[in-house]
């Protein structure tokens, strides 16, 4: 499977073990909540070994870029909130991305 398969995955599979804990914590959902959270957080982090990387930093920040998209498209998408003009700008991230999962090894 592609890196930026995996990367995709492991982002929706953070997001919505975080958002467990969030509607937990913050919105006042049931604590059953954490049960699928630390499925999914377990689930993200097993995914990101898959990525085949000579070092584990690269991996992480090579994620990190697809993370803020995921992000955002979560906010989007899930929440309802349309991303405004500074969360745009900062998705700017996404260069640096692009550079650590393209560089030549």
């Amino acid at each position: 499977m592609p890196a930026y398969a995996i990367y995709f995955l492991a982002a929706l599979a953070e997001i919505t073990g975080c958002f467990a804990f969030w509607s937990w914590l913050r919105l006042g959902k049931s604590a059953l909540w954490l049960i699928p959270g630390m499925a999914s957080l377990a689930l993200f982090a097993w995914l990101l070994t898959m990525v085949d990387a000579a070092a584990a930093g690269r991996t992480y920040a090579a994620y990190g870029g697809v993370y803020i998209v995921a992000s955002l498209s979560w906010l989007w998408l899930a929440e309802g909130v349309r991303p405004d003009h500074w969360d745009m700008t900062g998705a700017v991230a996404l260069a640096g991305s692009a550079i650590i999962l393209a560089g030549p090894r």
